[in-house]
């Protein structure tokens, strides 16, 4: 199912193309029908499966756009989690009038407390700080008309029991609720019938994206040696059959050149093609003529291509979302794969925030004569 199917005012549609995404996720596909027509969720999906969009898109359009007081709460177990959600809210309603801010132990309260005054309609925090501003009367939740419990099972091992129904307690009884978790336990089953009791559940299947059969690694590289690094790789590991992930058109193509000229057989896959040229592109990858496809992430968004043992990003992606739908290409029908990223010495904060929501092992790796450090 395509987003464009969806329901969907025109400023979200706009939110959601200008992210690139076209078609929906399986926990997408099952869960924002419901959430439009209003009814509370218990979502099971790993981190990386599109829960977010899952969530948010719902939110975004039901939201009264009029209003600017705090009209939904989102709940993460850490700080880096509220950013990213917070940043992925935010890119998606970008052409309405709603913004999220994120909250969070640690650094000042001000700085706070003046985004929640100018008016936000959805907060995004953790549960000692969204505890901390509502002890302070710096921020009420009287407005709620949407609560968001985003990887539950997480702030259960981290004790946030009590406090997430300290907040819960807090917000009008008659709103709309979501709980997603990777797991669902007795723990969270008790949580979701008390505040939540006539949910529909929703699972992935099990063929969606694991993160843990995906073997994940960065090499830390200078702008200017990353050509090389990246042949070297290929060369080192034997690599045969490769996806290869550039931020733009215009790099898609200069890589191509740069790659065919050394000798490799690779080709190029972006936007830009006709639909003729697109489909000669992947019909060569997949019958095995061509070794490498270099590709924007927009132009694999919904690429039904199986075993593809290895993932390049040549470009790290800016959105960390991105890099879910790059890694989602390998480890499909129960086999392993290896997704590999060269990273700028300026861009730690790009594997700072990919982390912070993947919950995995990103190793770290050294070309020869040392591999993992």
């Amino acid at each position: 199912m395509r987003f464009d199917e969806l329901p969907l005012s025109d400023e979200v549609r706009r939110g959601i193309a200008d992210l690139g995404f076209t078609e929906m996720f399986p926990i997408q596909e099952r869960a924002i029908p419901l959430l439009l027509k209003g009814r509370d969720v218990v979502g099971q999906a790993k981190t990386g499966t599109g829960k977010t969009a899952a969530f948010a898109v719902p939110m975004i359009e039901r939201l009264d756009w009029g209003l600017r007081s705090v009209q939904a709460i989102v709940l993460t177990p850490t700080r880096e989690l509220a950013l990213q959600v917070a940043g992925d809210i935010n890119a998606l309603a970008r052409y309405t009038p709603l913004r999220a801010t994120a909250i969070y132990g640690g650094v000042s309260l001000r700085r706070q407390i003046e985004e929640i005054r100018r008016g936000v309609q959805m907060v995004v925090g953790t549960p000692g700080r969204v505890i901390d501003h509502l002890r302070r009367g710096t921020l009420r939740l009287d407005g709620v008309r949407f609560a968001v419990l985003d990887e539950a099972d997480r702030m259960l091992d981290m004790g946030f029991i009590d406090d997430i129904e300290y907040i819960l307690r807090r917000t009008p009884r008659r709103k709309q609720m979501s709980l997603w978790s990777a797991t669902i336990d007795t723990r969270t089953r008790r949580l979701s019938r008390r505040y939540m009791p006539r949910a529909e559940m929703v699972i992935v299947s099990r063929d969606e994206i694991t993160l843990e059969e995906i073997d994940q690694r960065y090499v830390k590289v200078s702008p200017y040696e990353k050509l090389e690094t990246l042949k070297r790789l290929i060369d080192h590991l034997n690599i045969e059959r490769a996806i290869i992930f550039c931020r733009t058109r215009r790099g898609v193509e200069a890589l191509t050149r740069k790659l065919r000229r050394a000798g490799y057989d690779a080709d190029a896959l972006h936007g830009g093609f006709t639909q003729a040229r697109r489909e000669e592109v992947l019909r060569a990858f997949r019958e095995r003529r061509l070794s490498l496809l270099v590709a924007t992430e927009v132009a694999a968004r919904g690429l039904d291509i199986e075993d593809v043992p290895y993932i390049l990003n040549y470009d790290i992606p800016r959105d960390p979302l991105m890099y879910f739908h790059r890694i989602g290409r390998t480890a499909r029908a129960g086999r392993r794969g290896t997704a590999i990223t060269l990273v700028s010495y300026d861009e730690d904060l790009e594997l700072m925030r990919i982390r912070a929501l993947t919950g995995t092992e990103i190793r770290r790796m050294t070309l020869p004569p040392e591999f993992l450090l």
